[in-house]
């Protein structure tokens, strides 16, 4: 497993429900993720490459006679949840008591039922940034009631289809299932979402720092957590063009079809619609490069392609601004980065974008100018190096 304080976080537990001494103790440990490829792509049916990553949501479990399932994360209040009553509640969206929830009610759901337990936990995957905290809090429960009531029966390929279901009904994200997968299998994978009930993934054998080159990540400042609506337009936008053509999702329609149909479509869904689809056509190509290269090791390709890939992002998705035309700290952060870069490398928007973080893939000679330079923009801690986790969420009895 990684590295972590089991000291510190027993003594979290103990601090929160009492002494431990003579409880059954679980360790669970899932990691954050960083997306490759593929930015909003996974919604529509379409292909991603994403990798786990060396920051952890990490908690001890452990079951009790009370019934509830009480999580206390560390910076936050006591969650409990009593899971008599799992049905998705609208007060709760958008809460850690609504992913407690559904993740309790698709465990019932397959035949195993929700026994209590006190959970505490710590996290360093950096909240409402990109890096997916909540697929990792998704997770970190996923694998925690997989050992402590299915006796590890579940599947990562399982879970991870759960903890999407639990955030898109009970938290009322629409997110697509990349976050998930990628903290459920570890490693960097190649997946591909064009049938949304199976999980299709290759691992890709790819390491950055033996082709010359670190992945930074870079807080901009400003949390997308609060921009969900933002987040939640793109796919709306982008099924309400595949629908205008008959259809639920673009990996239903053809490039050309949606290109022949652009003067209809900017009658009925607008001209950011039309972009934000074209976008998921551009990046679906550069997917499929990118994995092809990355095979190959070419790292010099890999690095052109994501350079097309974060244009595209820029201009077509337009997931760079947040609170009016004049905040863009992604596209900020960008431009600071091609500067910085000096033509070396590449950068991009991550994730879900709208203000979380960029990612660069920087050469190895010049990280510690380019964190510098981003810290000193956008805060001391700003800019992280991280290195991929290769085996995903586990759970482990001490």
């Amino acid at each position: 497993m990684c590295y972590i304080k089991i000291d510190a976080i027993r003594t979290a537990f103990e601090n929160a429900f009492g002494s431990a001494d003579g409880r059954k103790l679980l360790l669970v440990v899932s990691p954050g993720r960083t997306e490759i490829a593929g930015n909003h792509t996974d919604h529509e049916g379409g292909q991603v490459i994403a990798a786990a990553v060396d920051r952890y949501v990490q908690g001890i479990f452990s079951p009790n006679d009370s019934g509830v399932l009480r999580v206390q994360s560390e910076g936050y209040g006591l969650v409990e949840v009593d899971p008599s009553d799992l049905a998705a509640k609208e007060e709760e969206r958008g809460t850690t008591a609504a992913l407690v929830r559904g993740m309790a009610a698709l465990f019932a759901e397959r035949g195993y039922a929700p026994q209590g337990f006190d959970a505490a936990l710590r996290s360093d995957v950096l909240g409402g940034s990109g890096l997916s905290s909540s697929a990792a809090f998704e997770l970190e429960l996923g694998q925690a009631m997989n050992a402590l009531w299915a006796d590890g029966a579940l599947t990562a390929d399982e879970l991870a289809l759960m903890a999407q279901r639990a955030e898109r009904e009970w938290f009322g994200k629409p997110c697509g299932l990349m976050d998930q997968a990628a903290v459920a299998l570890g490693g960097v994978q190649h997946m591909d979402f064009v049938d949304p009930t199976v999980l299709k993934a290759e691992a890709l054998d790819f390491d950055f720092a033996e082709h010359g080159y670190a992945i930074c990540i870079v807080a901009v400042g400003a949390d997308h957590a609060a921009n969900i609506d933002d987040y939640a337009a793109v796919p709306a936008e982008m099924q309400a063009v595949a629908r205008e053509l008959g259809k639920d999702v673009l990996s239903q329609v053809s490039e050309d079809a949606v290109v022949a149909e652009i003067p209809r479509l900017r009658k009925t869904v607008g001209d950011r619609a039309v972009l934000r689809a074209l976008h998921y056509y551009h990046e679906e190509q550069l997917v499929a490069l990118r994995a092809a290269v990355m095979r190959t090791g070419d790292i010099d390709r890999f690095l052109q392609f994501t350079r097309f890939s974060g244009v595209s992002s820029a201009m077509l998705l337009q997931n760079v601004s947040v609170g009016g035309a004049s905040d863009q700290p992604s596209m900020l952060a960008i431009a600071l980065a091609e500067r910085l870069l000096a033509g070396r490398g590449a950068a991009r928007v991550h994730g879900g974008g709208f203000g979380g973080t960029i990612q660069a893939f920087v050469p190895l000679d010049s990280v510690d100018v380019f964190r510098m330079g981003m810290d000193a923009v956008f805060g001391e801690g700003a800019c992280g190096v991280y290195g991929v986790d290769h085996e995903g969420a586990r759970a482990q009895w001490l």
